[in-house]
């Protein structure tokens, strides 16, 4: 506990430190939201600020044929961050944190999310490549404002993959994290490729508090979206459609379940194997995040390994299930 409090106070220190970068703004034109690099796996977040943040990895493109073959697919190497506060004029505030800025990863930026603590400090789960074990990791960050930048929390990765079962996807299912801080103040975190882990955190949002439990989805491939709204759990998540993934859901009365598949929300994205989706509540609607693989930059077409977060509104029902969401090329543009 000590020397997670020291962890802290260390990266927040560092983040106060650091310069201020101009940044850039943007207009909202429709999807793809960013059209001027390639962003994958969109992560909203509203802070204490009112404004709408969207965290996401930075696809590079690097001088190959199209396609994602190689070394040169889903070469994801950090993470952005980009906001708004009306959904029409975007800010785009750079990189927020690199994979290497944990003293114990190597490489890939894989799906983050940052949440805001009951301490009022901005908490940064991502996915990355553990060095030692070399095994797919969970580790946290923290920094005193929502656009970072964001600094290792605890020295260490927050989950290895000899934490978890490995199940049908072998080393490399302790990805893409998702955190919920329920109406208790309880943060639950929520993960996993081919099978769907939950964990209690501790209120201090770095350390564990229980046993890691797996939650039964249906239907399940990666990439959870843990939520809580009218009093129902929601789990948005990548599932597998005819060929690529799409975009599930289930539901329930108790985090830890029983949880209920309400089937398929949205389908498979355009011109990419992957799909990743993120759910928020702003201004009176509620959007869904998640990516495709429609932008050309620089010559290079579309390709699955490419690709740009995404935005349309989605709906709820009386009873709380959620209309299908159909995919646009205008997306919230009114």
């Amino acid at each position: 506990m000590k020397r997670s409090l020291l962890f802290v106070i260390a990266a927040v220190a560092l983040a106060a430190c650091a310069p201020k970068v101009e940044q850039k703004t943007f207009i909202y034109e429709g999807n793809p939201i960013v059209k001027d690099k390639y962003t994958a796996d969109p992560a909203p977040m509203i802070a204490s600020d009112g404004r709408l943040y969207v965290f996401c990895g930075h696809d590079e493109c690097f001088e190959d044929r199209p396609g994602y073959e190689g070394k040169y697919g889903f070469n994801i190497t950090e993470w952005l961050c980009y906001s708004t506060e009306d959904m029409k004029t975007w800010t785009d505030h750079g990189v927020v944190m690199k994979p290497t800025d944990f003293s114990w990863a190597v490489g890939e930026a894989w799906a983050s999310q940052a949440v805001e603590g009951p301490d009022g400090k901005y908490y940064f789960y991502v996915s990355t490549q553990c060095g030692d074990p070399d095994c797919k990791a969970v580790g946290v960050a923290v920094a005193d404002r929502p656009e970072g930048p964001y600094a290792d929390a605890i020295g260490k990765p927050l989950i290895l993959d000899s934490m978890t079962d490995n199940g049908p996807r072998g080393w490399w299912n302790d990805i893409d994290p998702t955190v919920m801080i329920d109406d208790d103040g309880t943060p639950w975190m929520c993960w996993g490729n081919g099978t769907c882990f939950l964990v209690k955190l501790n209120r201090n949002m770095v350390e564990l508090d229980g046993d890691i439990i797996t939650l039964p989805m249906e239907n399940y491939v990666e990439g959870p979206w843990l939520y809580k709204r009218d009093g129902h759990y929601y789990n948005v998540y990548a599932s597998m459609g005819p060929g690529r993934e799409t975009i599930s859901y289930a539901m329930a009365e108790n985090v830890e379940g029983p949880w209920k598949f309400m089937g398929e929300l949205s389908g498979m994205a355009e011109d990419s194997f992957t799909i990743h989706p993120g759910v928020i509540d702003y201004m009176g609607k509620t959007y869904l995040f998640y990516h495709n693989s429609t932008l050309s930059l620089d010559g290079y077409g579309p390709a699955t390994g490419r690709r740009s977060i995404c935005v349309d509104e989605m709906v709820y029902n009386a009873d709380g299930t959620i209309r299908p969401v159909v995919q646009t090329k205008a997306g919230i543009l009114n």
